[in-house]
């Protein structure tokens, strides 16, 4: 049985590698007879793969797309690459939330042998991801611990250090991750507190999985949490903008987690936004590359304009 099946997935990796292969060519490769080779080729369609095969003696078997997706086969450098791109794809948002990147990335190395999740780690320790600027990177490993963590629906013991830097211990009931475009924030029951809670993922020091069942009773909506709690922190330096766009297309543009936003007319959108310094607000707004006019302060429009005004020079 474990020669057949390991015979099976060499198959799925040859069938993979090219559009067709000859019954010939099959053998030869596998150093099996024609009639093994048909054989398992009725077992891959019987598992759900889509072969087809032309008719004559020139003809041949290929995959096609089946009707739902079978076990996908990589070899050691495949995996590795798909991992890192789903690191990436995770940690930048270019996927929008993230959450797809991560479950799969999760599932992935859950799934990977030894030889591979450890060079997987000596990858995530040598990768860097250049976040926007200003903004803290949030450690990978982490942020899988606590995908695991809302997975398994199990107690948590979190270290984290807040706002002002200090350190606390908590048990808490993880729920939901929410990427925000900007940073990772874990969605938790305070067990000491019995409240929901929102928790940045680039604060959690460690943390630790026990083998309690976590209390998820009457869930927030996690994205409804995150977006709350963002708009009422209070940031050193804010700035009013009015976009060319209408209420729906700006939310589009700048989510409802980065600004407060009021329409200004059926065209018109203003939007509030707070940032850590003026730089970071200057670099956020000429990340939308999108026409806009800075209400207020000052400083943000003037400091925009010499920004935008080195770029020109830069390019000319």
């Amino acid at each position: 049985m474990i020669k057949t099946s390991s015979r099976l997935l060499r198959l799925v990796s040859l069938l993979s590698a090219r559009p067709e292969w000859t019954c010939r060519e099959l053998a030869e490769r596998m150093e099996v007879t024609d009639r093994t080779v048909r054989r398992d080729i009725a077992r891959l369609r019987d598992l759900g793969y889509g072969v087809e095969s032309a008719p004559g003696p020139w003809g041949g078997y290929r995959l096609s797309p089946g009707s739902r997706m079978p076990p996908l086969v990589l070899d050691d450098e495949e995996a590795l690459a798909v991992a890192v791109a789903l690191r990436e794809a995770a940690l930048s948002g270019v996927l929008g939330t993230g959450q797809a990147a991560l479950a799969a990335l999760l599932k992935l190395r859950q799934s990977l042998p030894t030889r591979l999740s450890d060079q997987l780690s000596a990858l995530d320790g040598a990768l860097e991801h250049t976040p926007r600027s200003g903004e803290p990177q949030v450690d990978l490993l982490v942020l899988l611990e606590l995908a695991r963590a809302c997975h398994n629906s199990v107690r948590t013991t979190l270290s984290y250090r807040d706002h002002a830097g200090r350190a606390s211990v908590r048990a808490i009931d993880p729920y939901r991750l929410v990427h925000t475009g900007m940073r990772w924030y874990l969605v938790a029951r305070d067990v000491t507190k019995g409240q929901w809670r929102t928790f940045r993922a680039d604060r959690v020091v460690s943390m630790s999985a026990t083998t309690e069942p976590a209390d998820l009773t009457d869930p927030p909506d996690a994205a409804a949490l995150v977006s709350h709690g963002i708009a009422h922190v209070v940031y050193p330096v804010y700035t009013t903008i009015r976009l060319p766009l209408s209420l729906d297309h700006a939310l589009q543009k700048i989510p409802p987690t980065i600004g407060t936003h009021s329409p200004d007319g059926p065209e018109a959108t203003t939007v509030r936004i707070g940032g850590n310094s003026t730089d970071c607000l200057t670099t956020y707004l000429l990340s939308l590359a999108t026409p806009l006019t800075v209400l207020s302060p000052d400083e943000v429009r003037q400091a925009l304009i010499r920004h935008a005004q080195a770029l020109f020079t830069a390019n000319h």
